[in-house]
């Protein structure tokens, strides 16, 4: 469809008949980016149909100027009723329907309020029956709840094709969209944008847009994840605080809660550093979540820069699984990951033996890499200890 990164994300495009959830939270930017794809297919020639519960025409065609796609020709229906939305989808027979949003739907079939799981699971059939019977590809535009997961019946994300998760951290203008069910496509494949005065900007080289304003300090660390088919570097921020409370508080931003209780378990056992009395926190910058296991060791790289108070080279990156007994596992999809960090200027790759040559400093594959294999948590503490700088201390003026 000419989208860039987000046809990458729906698997090549729009397909016919299929249906989509493009999921976010409140003011994440969903109505923007939907009205933007849906401009780039009318400006291609095709018929959008641009159905919205939440906003009027005035408001819509006030974020196309702001968007600069006044000119592309999508047609606007203010409605809610989904009925009177399936009849004018199929009497145009759109390239593209949108419903912004399914929360502010309503069938005739029933009486429940507005946004309930019975409205909300009754309007997702209503669309989904229009789009296989007519072919016409749909998004639904859908909102998410207090604790992150999708607004409404578990039964809406088995009925669409697609779940499109659009997520940034708040305050920041990074926003990432990832595809967390593809029935199509790859799942995992992500799409970076910036908003700006202008909506949504696709951002070509996301490592760079992320590690742009990387400043090296204790508690930082460099890694590398997966997104789909994409090693995207990331920057890890951990610090450590003693506690006097009886159950010092662990808090994460972008990785998994119960992922660092074992780390943490693992890095006090099998790496000798005593972190049951202190407070941890942990953030992934940038605001995308990490759940590769290959960047365990990147995080542990960070708990142990903190607790030590060492600063690590800034062209340092960590790679590897821990596991339970100590032990750093290797990775999947090493070359393209090296391939990228050395691209993202990185020269150090601290890995599994299993992963690299078995000298510490030979040179890989890659021109300029360094990489340092390691076969255990308790060597990449003492990595750690050995390659990072003492933080100065801070000083009054």
């Amino acid at each position: 469809m000419g989208l860039g990164d987000f046809d990458a994300v729906l698997g090549g495009g729009f397909v016919r008949g299929s249906i989509a959830l493009l999921a976010g939270a409140p003011g994440i930017g969903k109505s923007t980016l939907l009205l933007q794809a849906g401009a780039a297919v009318a400006a291609a020639g095709a018929e959008v149909l641009y159905a919205s519960g939440e906003e009027s025409a005035e408001q819509v065609r006030g974020r196309a100027r702001r968007l600069g796609a006044e000119e592309a020709e999508v047609l606007f229906l203010p409605e809610t009723a989904v009925e009177r939305i399936a009849d004018v989808a199929a009497r145009v027979r759109p390239r593209l329907l949108c419903v912004d949003s399914i929360q502010t739907a309503v069938s005739a079939g029933t009486d429940a309020a507005a946004g309930s799981v019975t409205q909300v699971r009754e309007c997702a059939g209503v669309l989904q029956r229009l789009a296989k019977q007519t072919g016409i590809p749909t998004v639904l535009v859908g909102h998410v709840t207090k604790g992150g997961g999708i607004a409404g019946p578990r039964t809406l994300e088995h009925i669409v094709d697609l779940v499109l998760v659009f997520e940034g951290a708040r305050g920041e203008d990074a926003r990432i969209l990832r595809a967390v069910k593809n029935r199509f496509g790859r799942v995992g494949e992500i799409a970076v944008y910036r908003m700006g005065g202008e909506g949504l900007v696709p951002v070509p080289d996301p490592a760079l847009a992320l590690l742009g304003e990387r400043v090296a300090g204790p508690g930082s660390a460099l890694t590398i994840a997966m997104e789909g088919a994409r090693p995207l570097p990331l920057e890890v921020q951990a610090l450590t605080a003693r506690s006097a409370q009886a159950m010092p508080r662990r808090m994460t931003t972008g990785f998994s809660s119960r992922r660092l209780s074992m780390l943490l378990a693992v890095l006090e056992r099998r790496g000798g550093l005593p972190l049951d009395r202190s407070e941890v926190f942990v953030n992934v910058v940038g605001g995308l979540r990490l759940a590769d296991p290959a960047a365990d060791a990147g995080v542990l790289a960070a708990l142990a820069s903190a607790e030590m108070d060492r600063v690590l080279p800034r062209t340092a990156a960590f790679l590897g699984e821990a596991g339970l007994s100590g032990e750093l596992r290797g990775v999947g999809a090493r070359e393209a990951r090296l391939r990228e960090l050395a691209r993202a200027g990185v020269r150090d790759v601290a890995l599994p033996s299993a992963s690299g040559p078995s000298t510490a400093g030979d040179a890989g594959p890659e021109q300029g890499l360094r990489l340092h294999p390691l076969r255990s948590v308790g060597e990449l503490v003492s990595w750690v200890r050995a390659r990072g700088e003492s933080a100065s201390p801070l000083v009054d003026p």
